[in-house]
């Protein structure tokens, strides 16, 4: 029977949860329950967190686009994630709206043109510095990773307004209120006055957070020096009342902004390092493909579109290692999503981490294979099989950004330098998806 005909749910009882948390801790119980699924909608026991696990592409189309309407950020895990990323880009309703028409505008493939110049520079200046820190010993590739990623984001979403060093602790003050939520994302039902481990690491950063943020902010609104960065745009943005966004407003949606520019960025950039080098015939086609491409020379945007297999290979480091693991929705009113009731009031998980793990759409899917993503294979494949930022209403608004970034820094790298990575760590289930250990980066000069 199409799993899309599926009548009824099946239930996952808490006993059989700690029993798979016992045997392969959070991630590996993920894995169990979407293996045992292979993508019919699951109801995970959670004594009195209730949620339906949906992962098959027909059910997703439906909840992220069909009925969009009925599926809202409204569930207790957003909840606690909107603690820090507040209710306008990581929201629903009229401030989600006014900041997301605000940032497709900044982020849009115009603008991308615009900046793509100075992107390509500040990546060929943060490779440097990558290289002079990992050159002698092995550096963390998720600290290596972020700096770079910083480097970055910072005159694209600050016109740089802050410092290299303020950008890295606001980077680090962030990462540190997100990993601190996970006990609230994991335990929703337990009331805000309830202690939780977390809770007070989550207070220190936010306000670390704000004593960045806000006089920048002020500072910003005050100058309105009519910059093209996002923070500019935001402040010059106005809302559904036809008023200015708040400052408060405005630095939450940067917050945002960092956890998906910064924390998932690097991230992901790390786990790209890790599966070149368990694949080094992959890692030597990236290469070669970055010899021929940048010939010598500092990166140039346009240089992207013609690292046809270096897109590639991200795209496969995304399916394997999807950030957003699980992305919640409620629904508002009663409903079906494949033929099983869905009440109001229900927490829906979706996971494209196990959505790209089905074997129906991604054979052996285990296998990192970047020839997944040529154009004859994506067009046979389910649409929705896919879905690493997301789709619908809420598609991540940076995806462009970040496909122009991570392609040019693999290739800048590779095209000057030896790589060569320590450890091989397995990932641990977070709000994002970090090692478990630590993973070590040496950069070389090519030819020594």
């Amino acid at each position: 029977m199409p799993v899309s005909l599926v009548d009824r749910v099946e239930a996952v009882p808490l006993r059989r949860v700690l029993a798979g948390l016992a045997r392969g801790g959070p991630l590996g119980l993920v894995e169990e329950v979407g293996e045992r699924a292979r993508g019919a909608v699951v109801r995970l026991e959670l004594g009195p967190f209730r949620p339906l696990l949906v992962t098959h592409p027909d059910h997703l189309r439906y909840v992220l686009r069909d009925g969009v309407r009925n599926y809202v950020r409204g569930a207790a895990l957003w909840d606690a994630l909107g603690r820090l990323t507040g209710r306008g880009i990581a929201g629903e309703g009229p401030g989600w709206l006014a900041s997301r028409d605000i940032l497709c505008q900044g982020m849009s493939g115009g603008y991308l043109r615009r900046s793509g110049a100075g992107m390509a520079a500040s990546i060929d200046q943060a490779v440097e510095e990558l290289a002079s820190r990992a050159g002698q010993r092995p550096v963390d590739a998720v600290a290596g990773m972020t700096r770079l990623v910083h480097r970055v984001i910072n005159p694209v979403f600050f016109g740089s307004r802050i410092g290299v060093e303020q950008c890295d602790r606001l980077g680090a003050d962030v990462a540190t209120a997100l990993d601190a939520l996970l006990w609230r994302m994991a335990m929703p039902f337990v009331p805000h006055r309830v202690p939780l481990p977390g809770d007070r690491a989550f207070l220190r950063a936010t306000r670390a957070i704000n004593r960045t943020l806000l006089p920048v902010i002020d500072a910003a609104r005050r100058e309105d020096r009519g910059g093209t960065d996002l923070m500019s745009g935001l402040l010059r943005g106005r809302g559904a009342d036809g008023q200015p966004l708040s400052d408060e407003h405005v630095s939450q949606d940067i917050v945002a902004l960092f956890v998906a520019g910064s924390e998932s960025s690097a991230l992901t950039l790390t786990w790209a390092w890790a599966v070149l080098a368990r694949h080094p015939a992959v890692m030597a086609e990236v290469r070669r493909e970055a010899d021929q491409v940048l010939a010598g020379g500092p990166p140039r945007p346009e240089h992207a579109r013609e690292l046809v297999f270096t897109q590639q290979v991200m795209a496969e480091v995304m399916r394997l290692y999807s950030m957003a693991w699980a992305v919640p929705r409620v629904a508002r009113k009663d409903d079906q999503v494949g033929g099983v009731p869905v009440p109001a009031g229900t927490t829906l998980v979706l996971s494209p981490y196990l959505t790209h793990r089905l074997a129906e759409f991604w054979p052996d899917p285990l296998r990192f294979d970047p020839r997944r993503f040529d154009k004859p294979a994506v067009r046979a494949r389910h649409p929705m099989a896919y879905l690493p930022f997301g789709d619908g209403a809420h598609q991540c608004v940076g995806q462009a950004f970040f496909a122009l970034e991570s392609v040019l820094v693999l290739a800048t790298v590779l095209s000057r330098y030896d790589v060569r990575v320590y450890g091989d760590p397995r990932p641990r289930l977070a709000v994002a998806l970090p090692p478990c250990d630590r993973l070590g980066l040496t950069l070389t000069p090519r030819g020594r």
